[in-house]
Formats: C-alpha cells, structure tokens, sequence
C-alpha cells in the first residue's frame, strides 16, 4: 500500500501544533516504516514522552503493527511512556560510582522521595533515572541535576538538592558542604 509522501496517512490525536514536527519527521523519510525510530524521537522531542495515543498514530502512520512500535519504544532506554517531572535527578551507575556509592544514592532517594529508578513523584516535581554511565568516573559518584552535572556527591546532598525542588525552590542554593563536594565539578551535560 502506497503512500502519499506529501500527506500524512492519518490524522494527529489532536490540533496541537507539535504534531506539524512529528509529521515533517515522517514526510522526510516518506512515511517509511524503516523511520521508525526517527519519528519517534520526534514525537518524544516534541511531547517529552510517548504516550499510547501517539504510538497508535505512529503505528497507524508508519502502517507498522503497533506491537512493533510499542516493542521499540520500551526497548530502547531513551524514551519514556510517561512525562519525566519538574526536575530530573540521573545517577550515574557506571562502575566507578557503582563501587563509590551510586546504589546508598538510591537507596536515599527511594526512600526519602517514595521513587525508584525511571519513576516520577506524585506530585510531578521529581523525575529519578539512572544512566550507565556519564564519562566523569574521575568524579565518582557523579549525578546529574536538571542538566548539571555534580561530582563525589553524598546521599545527603543529593537529598538535600531534591528537597528544595520538592519544596518549589527551584535553582538550588549551594550550602557549604554541597561547594566542598563540587569544587570544580560543575560542568553542563
């Protein structure tokens, strides 16, 4: 069944102007099946996430088995089914934070916030994630808070970062312990 490169096979879920991107996506590739992936970082860049109502319009675009689409979007760790939160904590699980503490990083987290790894707060302030591994081993553990990257943290810190989210902080002031244990750390990820 051919079609028409020019006009998407099958109308977005709704009206919202960030489904132009997702279609662009798919007129590029000529609504290839073989896009798969492609537009499906264009709808996660778009919406933040991958909800069912978009993986059927995909499907239904792509003319793909929505099994297909759904296998994968969860195989594949970069996209996520649900909206991340507010904030995002990612710790680093590499084996030098591993061995330096990354899991009592969780464990303080899990506890303190109610969360595990790749789940959101209820209050949809805090996403928490892990990442195999961020390239800073020389700053074990390293985690990542809303796109800065922090080195040798502590539970105490990472949970003391997280409250001020929690609380409506926002930008975290740095106390002095959290300066001691970033000095020179602070870089963009």
């Amino acid at each position: 069944m051919a079609t028409n490169p020019r006009q998407p096979a099958v109308a977005p879920p709704s009206d919202d102007k960030r489904w132009r991107i997702v279609q662009a996506a798919m007129r590029r590739n000529g609504f290839r099946r073989d896009a798969l992936i492609e537009t499906l970082h264009a709808v996660q860049e778009s919406f933040g996430y991958l909800d069912e109502d978009s993986l059927r319009y995909v499907a239904r675009s792509l003319h793909t088995p929505m099994s297909h689409v759904y296998g994968v979007s969860t195989f594949y760790h970069f996209f996520s089914l649900k909206p991340a939160g507010e904030h995002t904590c990612v710790v680093c699980t590499g084996t030098a934070c591993y061995i330096k503490g990354a899991p009592e990083l969780l464990d303080a987290v899990s506890k303190e916030f109610h969360i595990g790894d790749g789940e959101t707060s209820a209050d949809g302030k805090l996403s928490l994630l892990t990442a195999r591994c961020l390239g800073s081993c020389g700053l074990a553990p390293a985690a990542v808070f809303d796109g800065i990257v922090a080195g040798k943290v502590s539970s105490d810190g990472v949970i003391e970062r997280l409250r001020a989210w929690q609380s409506g902080a926002g930008a975290v002031a740095v106390s002095p312990a959290m300066a001691a244990e970033n000095e020179g750390s602070a870089v963009h990820a």
